[in-house]
């Protein structure tokens, strides 16, 4: 088996085929931006494919992970570490955002009057913000009914009845075990139609690709390149510095872990949307020796919770404003900044576009920076997402295998002859444990 996957035709090889993808929309955005611009809809329409089966992995995913464990507290124990680590991490993205801003300070010589902002632009923005207040937020995870949030494909929704349906199936011994065998077999099924669903990914790459540089264009970013370039520098610098030593410390390299989860970040490279990666990653996850449970859990929290790369861009995106409008904001002013970010962050989480309407309800809080700032971003912002959701991807692929290792629910083994590239190995040993 595994000579048969060293000899396979580079054109048949999903990543391949997406940076292909994405090479050939760039240009036809670029020479051909009304036709790119067209394209529209083949990105939107596969988004909307992936979020059709994100709800049923999710929900098998958790529900034999937690029914399969031998001691329910175990999922509490998850749980708490996770919110440990994501709280943690979220923050110092948050922080080294601010640092970076202040050193670096892309705002500094545009000198724009606030007075001469569009504010029209972002209204709909700050909407959506003030809708998404963390009150409104907590009482969203709870679901109209059972099988709503299969419906909607909220996914904390998703989570929270599958967590508690995984627990009452633990709970019924073996009466529920016959329940269990018929989800574990539903499990194998439902990832086939994933990896079915992702041989679309080049023609979704494709068209969100052409129809972002169709729209905006190259040249759009010009003016604006040293926010773009710090944020792309900071966020990488993130990753391989600060979660590169968490990596070092819990045993396995970051630079391995990115290459492992290639074809994910190559997805939400190409479409701007990491929920578009969410199936494949935990399927890798467990392939790679995280018990499925810890999976279940860390990944789809860690959509809402776990957002460095969102966080980098928030505090970076406020000073970038009130450089750019010649506003100095003292030390209290960006501690509170901080603050409001670290709530507002969460209130917003699970909404499209949660990068720039965060920003809005964080400076909708914060009189100092003129909400109509956004206005100088809001071309670019399509650019930036980008990079948010790569560095998003990648922490909550890194939170998952440390959180599995808090546990003792990782396969260390496993996890080094995978990344190490023993081909022979991962394949010939099953996941399923």
């Amino acid at each position: 088996m595994s000579t048969a996957l060293k000899k396979k035709p580079l054109y048949q090889i999903l990543y391949v085929q997406v940076i292909f993808a994405i090479l050939l929309g760039i240009a036809l955005g670029h020479f051909y931006p009304d036709i790119g611009t067209s394209l529209k809809p083949l990105g939107d329409a596969f988004i909307k494919i992936v979020k059709m089966i994100i709800a049923p992995v999710i929900f098998l995913t958790v529900v034999t992970g937690i029914a399969g464990m031998n001691n329910i507290k175990k999922v509490g124990n998850v749980a708490t570490k996770s919110m440990l680590y994501f709280l943690t991490f979220s923050t110092l993205a948050l922080v080294i955002g601010l640092i970076i801003a202040n050193i670096v300070r892309p705002g500094d010589g545009l000198n724009i009057s606030p007075d001469s902002l569009d504010s029209s632009k972002v209204i709909g923005y700050v909407e959506k913000a003030h809708e998404s207040s963390i009150v409104d937020f907590l009482m969203n995870i709870i679901p109209e009914t059972v099988v709503s949030p299969l419906v909607n494909g909220n996914i904390l929704q998703v989570l929270f009845i599958s967590v508690i349906f995984g627990i009452a199936l633990a709970a019924t011994g073996k009466r529920g075990k016959p329940v269990l065998e018929f989800l574990q077999h539903l499990s194998e099924p439902i990832f086939k139609m994933v990896g079915i669903l992702m041989k679309l990914a080049p023609i979704g790459a494709f068209g969100a690709i052409a129809f972002t540089i169709g729209k905006y264009g190259i040249s759009s970013i010009g003016n604006l390149m040293m926010l773009i370039v710090t944020f792309y520098i900071t966020s990488l610098l993130f990753v391989l510095i600060i979660l590169g030593t968490v990596a070092k410390y819990n045993g396995f390299s970051i630079i391995q872990l990115i290459k492992y989860i290639k074809d994910e970040l190559l997805l939400v490279l190409g479409t701007s949307s990491s929920e578009a990666a969410l199936p494949g990653l935990m399927k890798k996850m467990e392939n790679l020796g995280c018990e499925k449970s810890v999976v279940g859990l860390v990944i789809p929290t860690g959509y809402s919770f776990n957002l460095d790369g969102t966080n980098i861009y928030m505090t970076m995106a406020t000073l970038f404003i009130a450089q750019a409008t010649n506003i100095e904001l003292s030390l209290y002013e960006q501690i509170s900044v901080l603050l409001v970010a670290m709530i507002s962050s969460k209130g917003a989480a699970g909404v499209t576009g949660a990068g720039f309407i965060t920003l809005a309800a964080t400076l909708s809080v914060v009189p100092s920076v003129p909400v109509a700032g956004m206005a100088l971003i809001l071309g670019i912002d399509r650019f930036m997402s980008e990079c948010r959701a790569l560095t998003n991807l990648v922490g909550n692929a890194c939170a998952s295998i440390v959180v599995a290792r808090w546990e003792n629910a990782l396969d260390k083994e496993r996890m080094c002859q995978i990344l190490n590239g023993d081909i022979q190995n991962s394949v010939e040993k099953t996941s399923n444990k």
